[in-house]
């Protein structure tokens, strides 16, 4: 018997409940479904989900199941930042996980849609599908990425490390803002590219945490092959939207739950997927909390291990040059699961009732990448020159690199680890001797950098900004600081146990574990000290004490002095949710998620 008909004899209110919106006695006895979003006016993000939760509604109920919408509207990293608001980032990830959870179990349902886009409402569904992986069956649907805007003339902007300054991306507007402050952009050419960076709904243009999430929901096994990170505006994305709808009654026919498509072998093609697309660090977090909630235990260490010889295809922005909208003109998921299909599990199951080995075969069949060659040729047109599909996804044996997109540190700084792109890092950074400038805060960094306070060489700290200091907010508008600045974007590096954006470039080092809040080494550093970053040999360590060099063991009893007068860590949010995240957060390395 179904979930839904098992509580309905449990609760006789159900039935005149149900009818009470308009339901029919036939739909009561019909398998139930939950059709959950991040829908809102939040974000651009989440702005138009609407479109697509009616197109899996009208197929649940045009398939013989009945379908209930439900919401958990997210929040918005980019509308946060530069304020506190971006301290509940990462606890509205707890918060919106918690909210489905106790909407799925309130009622009970035989299967879910799950609809988001951005940031934290992705990792957010994936870890609520883990909650109730043996309660329903589920499907994701993401609202895809946003387009770029097309720029002319002395609106162009000179950017050497980018080789398509004329499609204008909301990444790019951090570096913009840094330079209008230093004077060197004026206010008009600001404004515009500020009026002009969104203009559309879907995620942001370039492989930031939301696009990011979207291809691991892929690559999980949760979606339909080839609907990820497609234009928010393609009409292809509401067909699928349709097509999910469809799919999930097939799963609730033959009674096929999340559990039985998601694996450990399904994290460990994510992660090969992630080091293919050159993916946001913050995926360091949110696949270990997704697989918490599944049952499996993921630690740094093994996404250090998978990414080492890794082949790292993507040419798109921030690391590369192209908006995240041609990574689906490109082939998208398929075309990258295609190309390092030797070091995946094909034999994994997927929501299509089908092995990965099987759907790739299907694509290549029902001219999925015919199709996609076509949109290609069609934006080479409007884009006035050839675009061809390996500018943007590389074949395998022609790789932008081959050691993955990320490396995991430790030291004595960084005892349980810190992340870093390597992919967006100059390569003279990857060994650097740097001296110690250590910040409490963000704000204090950011105007540090700005009023020409930090030089070349030194090493800017953030710290007590982890989960348990401040909610982990990102980092961003630091980092771009840095970057807006030649000579200290090449030899400056940024350290914090926050996070950072998924656009973030630069040798920014992130997620230090322990952090600050917990007196992790970190919470020691002083003005002065010597760093050493070594990303081959995966160390980061504090190697002298003002200035100068000692020994590991010098350096241990000087920490250990220093801890003698340590000031344990006080919070300054004392009631509501941050309170509750800073409590009960474990460790960034372990996925930050609430224990």
């Amino acid at each position: 018997m179904l979930n839904s008909q098992k509580v309905r004899n449990l609760a006789p209110e159900m039935d005149p409940l149900r009818m009470g919106m308009g339901w029919t006695a036939e739909d009561l006895g019909k398998p139930q479904i939950m059709i959950e979003s991040t829908y809102g006016d939040s974000h651009p993000g989440s702005a138009h989900l609407n479109i697509f939760v009616e197109e899996a509604v009208r197929a649940v109920d045009e398939n013989g199941g009945k379908a209930a919408r439900y919401y958990a509207t997210d929040l918005c990293d980019g509308m946060s930042q530069g304020h506190d608001g971006i301290n509940y980032s990462l606890a509205h990830r707890e918060a919106i996980t918690n909210l489905v959870e106790a909407q799925a179990n309130a009622t009970t349902f035989d299967g879910g849609v799950f609809i988001s886009s951005c940031d934290k409402a992705t990792p957010a569904m994936l870890m609520s599908i883990g909650r109730l992986k043996d309660m329903m069956s589920a499907i994701v649907v993401t609202g895809g990425v946003m387009e770029a805007h097309p720029l002319k003339g002395d609106l162009v902007p000179k950017d050497p490390d980018c080789a398509l300054n004329e499609l204008l991306t909301l990444e790019q507007i951090g570096k913009f803002s840094a330079q209008n402050e230093k004077n060197e952009l004026p206010d008009d050419k600001l404004t515009y590219y500020k009026q002009h960076a969104c203009p559309s709904c879907g995620a942001c243009s370039f492989m930031g945490t939301a696009s990011t999430m979207q291809v691991m929901a892929e690559a999980l096994g949760l979606m339909l092959p080839g609907t990820a990170l497609m234009p928010a505006t393609a009409p292809e994305l509401k067909e699928a939207a349709y097509n999910a709808g469809k799919q999930l009654m097939y799963l609730v026919e033959h009674n096929i739950k999340a559990s039985d498509i998601v694996t450990m072998k399904s994290f460990e093609n994510a992660i090969m997927v992630h080091a293919a697309i050159s993916g946001s660090t913050n995926v360091v977090m949110h696949l270990p909390a997704i697989a918490h909630e599944f049952g499996f235990e993921i630690d740094a260490d093994t996404f250090d291990r998978l990414h080492r010889g890794a082949h790292y295809l993507l040419n798109i922005r921030p690391a590369g040059d192209w908006p995240a909208q041609y990574f689906y003109y490109a082939g998208g998921v398929p075309r990258v699961m295609e190309e390092i299909k030797d070091v995946l599990h094909l034999d994994v199951m997927t929501v299509t009732g089908k092995t990965l080995g099987e759907n790739l075969e299907e694509l290549k069949k029902n001219g999925f990448y015919e199709h996609c060659d076509q949109i290609l040729a069609e934006k080479s047109k409007l884009l006035g020159r050839e675009i061809k599909r390996t500018e943007i996804i590389r074949d395998f044996d022609h790789a932008i690199g081959i050691n993955g997109s990320i490396a995991i540190l430790k030291g004595n700084l960084a005892p349980e680890g810190a992340v870093i792109k390597h992919t967006a890092c100059p390569p003279n950074m990857f060994k650097a001797r740097l001296t110690a400038r250590p910040y409490d805060c963000e704000e204090d960094a950011i105007a540090a950098i700005l009023h020409g306070k930090v030089h070349p060489g030194d090493a800017v700290f953030i710290r007590y900004e982890g989960p348990r200091g401040s909610g982990m907010p990102e980092m961003f508008y630091t980092g771009e600081a840095i970057c807006a600045d030649p000579e200290l974007a090449k030899s400056v590096a940024l350290i914090t146990d926050g996070r950072f954006s998924g656009a973030s470039r630069g040798p920014v080092v992130g997620h230090v574990s322990p952090e600050a809040a917990a007196g992790g080494p970190i919470a020691l550093i002083e003005e002065g000290d010597l760093i050493e970053l070594d990303v081959e040999a995966r160390k980061l360590d504090i190697v002298g004490i003002n200035g100068v060099e000692k020994t590991p063991e010098e350096v241990s009893a000087i920490l250990e002095e220093r801890r003698k007068n340590l000031k344990p860590f006080q919070s300054k949010y004392q009631h509501g949710l941050l309170k509750l995240y800073a409590r009960h957060a474990v460790s960034a390395m372990k996925g930050a998620y609430m224990d």
